[in-house]
């Protein structure tokens, strides 16, 4: 019950707190204030028009994605894996069903990783962990997506399993352990995208699993190469990305489901 509570209320906060759709709120408000005469509505429109001004003007996306995606590198491949866990967020439910193909969005790396290493570790367990974050009861989730997805690539048979359950990052954790109950001694990779793997990583260690990054997905480069690529259409949905994965950090630790308020890479995971 708990649970559920929170999940809703974190789809109705992030709802109006999500950074474009606040600034654009207060940027009219404060013009319609201006209009009715209130002088004192030029402030919520300046706040709303600076955080456009400063992703247009400014690497900020950049900036604010740099730390998440930076925070755990890229090991060196392991001889032996038993098992990789991939997180869901890179499947688009509605449109696999309305079209009837399965549909991928912009972390689309996530499926094609699970394929480049299932055929580097044949031995190796292939875990999808994904339900439906949809409020709504019935909806086709992404474990299923991710099935279909999988098999028509060939990645398929009793060593893939879908975890079908989860609606968030600490559900992916807790579900997907309880599910699979990994052993001492084992080896596993978690895959998700690069700016989500510090809350992913904090997750999962609070969990109780003993975890290898495995990044994927980076949007950003090093050095400053390239910060103002990108339409602005796509420099607002990143910074909005990290914006949310900040909030979850916090949100996260307050709520003791990760074991950091920035998870950090270390020797050695708990058993």
């Amino acid at each position: 019950m708990v649970q559920d509570i929170l999940f809703f209320a974190s789809k109705i906060f992030w709802l109006f707190a999500r950074p474009n759709t606040f600034a654009l709120l207060l940027l009219a408000i404060g013009l319609a204030l201006l209009w009715r005469g209130r002088r004192w509505g030029h402030w919520p429109a300046l706040l709303g028009f600076c955080w456009y001004a400063a992703v247009l003007l400014t690497p900020l996306a950049a900036w604010l994605t740099l730390p998440l995606e930076d925070r755990f590198p890229r090991p060196a491949p392991p001889e032996r894996v038993d098992g990789i866990v991939i997180l869901g967020g890179a499947v688009e439910t509605k449109l696999t069903e309305g079209r009837g193909l399965p549909s991928l969005n912009g972390a689309a790396e996530r499926m094609t990783e699970a394929v480049a290493l299932a055929r580097r570790y044949p031995e190796a367990r292939i875990v999808f962990s994904g339900g439906t974050g949809s409020p709504i009861p019935g909806q086709l989730t992404e474990a299923e997506v991710a099935r279909r997805l999988w098999a028509s690539l060939g990645l398929e048979g009793e060593r893939v399993i879908f975890e079908d359950r989860s609606r968030n990052t600490w559900e992916n954790a807790t579900e997907t352990h309880a599910l699979l109950d990994p052993r001492e001694g084992e080896t596993w990779l978690l895959v998700t995208s690069a700016s989500h793997m510090p809350r992913s990583v904090g997750c999962f260690r609070q969990a109780g699993w003993r975890i290898t990054a495995w990044p994927v997905n980076y949007s950003t480069l090093p050095g400053g190469a390239g910060w103002f690529d990108p339409p602005l259409s796509m420099r607002l949905g990143q910074a909005e990305w990290a914006v949310r994965e900040f909030v979850g950090l916090v949100a996260y630790h307050l709520l003791g489901r990760t074991d950091a308020l920035f998870p950090a890479p270390r020797s050695r995971e708990p058993a």
